[in-house]
């Protein structure tokens, strides 16, 4: 990042915190410098935001991101006033403003850095967390300083507050959900899409006529398909394994018949002057190419999968699940479960799609986009 950009927006950031002390925090509410403790802390945020302006390198992140984090900690302390939560005024967005600046100053600043290999993979985990955080932030002082209603938009800490008092429910809806219903459709799905497509490249007739019937299967709407699957498999975990297979067929079939074809006449004509059979040419040359479209198909299904089944969920399960536990819970109007329950499908699936990455990683690792 441009340096003078940075000393720049850090120099705003600290002209934020004198605001900070000159603007009231909300009517009738005192001002900063009535509030022992929060003042000195928002001074030193101040002078961190000045102090790494002078330094304006990668030096300057860290007590730029310290100052962050201090100016971050004053503003949730003063939400917890009830005269200021709900009625904020200039002061309080001032160090707001403040916070969001200087993080992603420092943020940006951090992931333009070009270091050495093992400093690199900690930058790499930093950098996604911390624009985490402060998203998860912004979110928590826009809902609590405005005064949102939790009917329309639970703050992040109201909805970790009932996910960490439902967890049992929560494990519940997870084994119903993810254990049953994603994973054995997911492996049936992308199982039986393998093995056809693997036919299908063997018979070129296949090909020619599953591809067609691939695209038209694709465009079905889930929501028409999956009452169907409903009256067929019944309200249990099978017909929403039924559903997730559907959908995970097709994104396999295509992706590896893809695949297959991706080996270059040179390697095709080796195997055929070593008087390979097609099992050894499947084995050694056109599984091990098709390996990258292989695992495209499984990163694209893993998300589609949990989809699937959560939306299957609405159309007939039994008293757990996460689409049903989403669908009753909305009808009660305790959406903060509901942002748990969404918050749980978004942890599942992220665990489950960085699965399959490093499944990835550690299969095509000789593949030219891994090289260094």
């Amino acid at each position: 990042m441009d340096p003078r950009k940075f000393r720049l927006g850090l120099l705003f950031a600290a002209a934020a915190i004198a605001v900070a002390f000159l603007g009231p925090l909300a009517p009738g509410a005192p001002k900063l410098l009535a509030r022992p403790g929060l003042w000195q802390a928002a001074a030193a945020a101040g002078v961190l935001f000045l102090l790494a302006a002078r330094l304006a390198d990668a030096c300057g992140v860290v007590p730029g991101l310290i100052g962050a984090v201090t100016a971050a900690t004053v503003s949730l302390m003063l939400l917890g006033d009830p005269a200021i939560a709900g009625a904020a005024a200039a002061g309080f967005w001032a160090i707001v403003i403040a916070t969001w600046l200087a993080a992603a100053l420092c943020v940006m600043n951090l992931a333009g850095l070009r270091p050495r290999k093992d400093r690199q993979r900690a930058i790499n985990i930093a950098v996604p967390l911390l624009f985490g955080a402060t998203v998860f932030y912004l979110w928590e002082v826009a809902v609590r300083g405005f005064g949102v209603p939790p009917v329309l938009l639970p703050s992040p800490s109201a909805a970790a507050a009932r996910f960490a008092g439902s967890l049992p429910t929560l494990a519940a809806d997870f084994n119903q959900t993810f254990i049953k219903g994603v994973l054995i459709g997911y492996a049936i799905g992308c199982g039986a899409g393998l093995l056809v497509a693997i036919l299908a490249h063997r018979f070129e007739f296949l090909g020619r006529g599953l591809l067609p019937l691939g695209n038209f299967f694709s465009a079905l709407p889930l929501v028409g398909i999956a009452p169907i699957m409903v009256m067929w498999f019944g309200f249990d975990w099978p017909s929403k394994a039924a559903v997730v297979a559907l959908v995970t067929f097709f994104p396999m079939l295509v992706n590896t018949i893809a695949g297959l074809e991706a080996s270059g006449h040179i390697e095709r004509d080796l195997m055929r002057s070593y008087g390979a059979t097609h099992r050894q040419s499947l084995a050694k040359l056109y599984l091990p190419a098709a390996l990258p479209f292989i695992f495209n198909a499984l990163k694209i299904n893993a998300t589609l999968a949990l989809i699937g089944a959560i939306v299957a969920e609405f159309f007939g399960t039994p008293t757990q699940g996460i689409g049903f536990r989403i669908s009753t819970e909305a009808g009660r109007m305790a959406i903060d479960m509901v942002w748990a329950e969404i918050a749980l499908a978004a942890l599942a699936g992220m665990a489950f799609y960085g699965f399959v990455a490093l499944a990835e990683r550690a299969t095509t690792f000789w593949h030219p986009s891994y090289r260094t």
